[in-house]
């Protein structure tokens, strides 16, 4: 078993939180998380790069000279790619870079990232992270508290609540639902916040997660590949 600290919003702590590591991998598994981590950021890609090569330019197909008796250089049409106008030579295609990943790898990913930062000491949780209405000065604060000084994930069970509008317009802090937690947001920022009964509630989807979509399970993006 991980324990977990558990703060108030001064940065006291109030309590400790029991995770099984057991139901978020057993270990940390590097592997899975990079390839996971990749998988994620190839499927955002777009992959409409595009350039125009010989057959796609305009101009004459006709020899621009006779090949011999000219002293010039050998020629053909003008839409080669070493004439200025020409065509590009390996020029960029539409290519797909998705890639594909077995749902109950993604899951445990998700899981297996969470652990990590468990491991690390990088999850912050928070008895009660609301507020009575938006303020981005007391959400400053409680980082402050938390003695955050790199970029954080703010993981809620609503965006749309005054803790999301609070945290809105802070810098290097992203924020995201508890059900949508994934491996990629979770490795690219060192510190992750969440409230205790969200977290709660995901690790108890997490734990059913192999057999069913529960929460904590695979996040898939539908990015334009």
């Amino acid at each position: 078993m991980i324990e977990i600290p558990v703060h108030n919003r001064s940065g006291e702590q109030v309590g400790s939180m029991q995770v099984d590591e057991a139901s978020l991998g057993g270990q940390v598994r590097p592997n899975l998380l990079k390839q996971a981590y990749v998988r994620f950021h190839a499927n955002r890609r777009q992959g409409s790069a595009h350039t125009r090569n010989r057959s796609a330019t305009e101009g004459s197909n006709r020899k621009l000279f006779r090949q011999k008796g000219t002293g010039n250089a050998r020629r053909g049409r003008i839409r080669t790619n070493i004439m200025r106008g020409g065509g590009v030579a390996f020029g960029k295609r539409p290519h797909s870079w998705r890639q594909g990943m077995p749902k109950k790898m993604r899951r445990l990913a998700n899981r297996n990232a969470l652990l990590a930062k468990a491991v690390d000491g990088e999850i912050k949780i928070i008895d009660d992270l609301s507020f009575d209405k938006p303020s981005t000065k007391q959400f400053a604060e409680l980082l402050k508290a938390l003695e955050i000084d790199r970029s954080c994930l703010v993981a809620l069970t609503d965006t749309r609540v005054n803790t999301a509008r609070s945290a809105a317009n802070l810098q290097h802090v992203s924020l995201t639902r508890i059900d949508q937690l994934n491996a990629f947001d979770l490795l690219n920022h060192r510190y992750l916040i969440v409230d205790q009964e969200a977290l709660t509630g995901w690790l108890e989807g997490t734990a059913a997660a192999g057999q069913s979509d529960g929460a904590g399970g695979d996040v898939e993006n539908t990015e334009v590949s």
